[in-house]
């Protein structure tokens, strides 16, 4: 995948010093920490380790993703992040991760689309985890219905999260 500098971006680097990663998306800016992530946290990396449990992080929120990114990797976790539905869906479908943390409200597909999805077309169900700054019940029984494994409200504790992680994945 070929990013394109723009007029915005004079400092942007030339294209080859980007990673092909599902971290990425054409044309969008990116911070220093995302671009020298570690080869473990990138989306297809070829050094993964197949004991490590993989975890999609779909979010468009960038601290909320590196806070996640860093935590779940000091745990041990490999880490993918994804910056809207659209991305999610492809990773998740390239990568099968064997949990996914999916923001509700996000760009070009909301995260219960992306849960709809992920349900109808995965023969075995992959664990999700849907997070939000949502304070509807209806919401969270939607995604009940749907088949989300846990449905954590922003904000929320770490310790929370990485509880409903080694839960559901171990």
């Amino acid at each position: 995948m070929a990013l394109k500098r723009t007029k915005a971006e004079p400092s942007q680097k030339p294209d080859a010093d980007y990673p092909e990663s599902g971290d990425f998306e054409a044309g969008s800016p990116t911070s220093m920490a995302e671009r020298n992530q570690s080869p473990a946290s990138e989306a297809g990396s070829a050094s993964k380790d197949d004991s490590q449990k993989r975890i999609l992080l779909v979010d468009d929120d960038r601290e909320i993703v590196e806070s996640l990114r860093v935590a779940l990797t000091a745990k041990g976790y490999q880490v993918s992040v994804a910056r809207d539905g659209n991305q999610g869906l492809a990773l998740a479908e390239r990568e099968d991760p064997d949990l996914v943390i999916l923001d509700m409200m996000m760009p070009k597909r909301s995260g219960f689309l992306v849960l709809e999805k992920l349900r109808r077309c995965r023969p075995v169900p992959t664990r999700i985890i849907m997070i939000t700054a949502n304070e509807g019940s209806r919401h969270k029984a939607y995604a009940e219905t749907l088949g989300v494994d846990d449905y954590i409200r922003k904000p929320f504790a770490m310790d929370r999260l990485i509880g409903s992680v080694e839960r559901l994945i171990g």
